[in-house]
């Protein structure tokens, strides 16, 4: 790897009250959950230090879909934000469908695999903690960072 490709990629889950924040390994092999940043006005100066200070290269934002996998409601805030985020930093911005992740963080979180999808969601939505945000962010690079791993092959 040339040092043009070095650095880290930077994975978000969006959320209109939180912004959860996940980080991968130098390879681009791994992702780990990072921190929950508050989407508010000192929202791009957060995600700025975190690509300062992480060597960030490119970014990866979850796609928002429904249960037939269409885009939801969701969808026309992520685009503005996926704007302001390429007007503020310069990255390339990939998108990775993201369906349920924080279902998913959260079942996982807990130990638990005995729900049905909804039943977690309203779970989720009751009891809804940010370290399962990173965790969902997490969930949405580790799946980019596995296709893009297997395209490159």
């Amino acid at each position: 790897m040339n040092a043009a490709n070095t650095g880290r990629f930077l994975g978000i889950d969006f959320g209109t009250k939180r912004i959860g924040i996940a980080i991968s390994d130098e390879n681009g092999t791994l992702a780990f959950p990072k921190e929950i940043v508050l989407n508010d006005t000192k929202t791009f100066k957060k995600i700025g230090e975190i690509i300062k200070s992480e060597n960030v290269r490119e970014l990866v934002i979850g796609e928002s879909v429904d249960f037939s996998g269409r885009l939801n409601m969701l969808s026309a805030r992520i685009d503005l934000f996926v704007k302001e985020l390429e007007a503020e930093f310069h990255l390339p911005i990939h998108r990775q469908k993201e369906f349920l992740t924080s279902v998913e963080a959260r079942r996982s979180k807990d130990g638990k695999h005995t729900l049905s999808p909804s039943q977690a969601h309203s779970k989720l939505k009751s009891k809804k903690s940010g370290r399962v945000d990173a965790s969902a962010a997490a969930l949405i690079l580790q799946r980019y960072l596995d296709k893009r791993n297997v395209i490159k092959k």
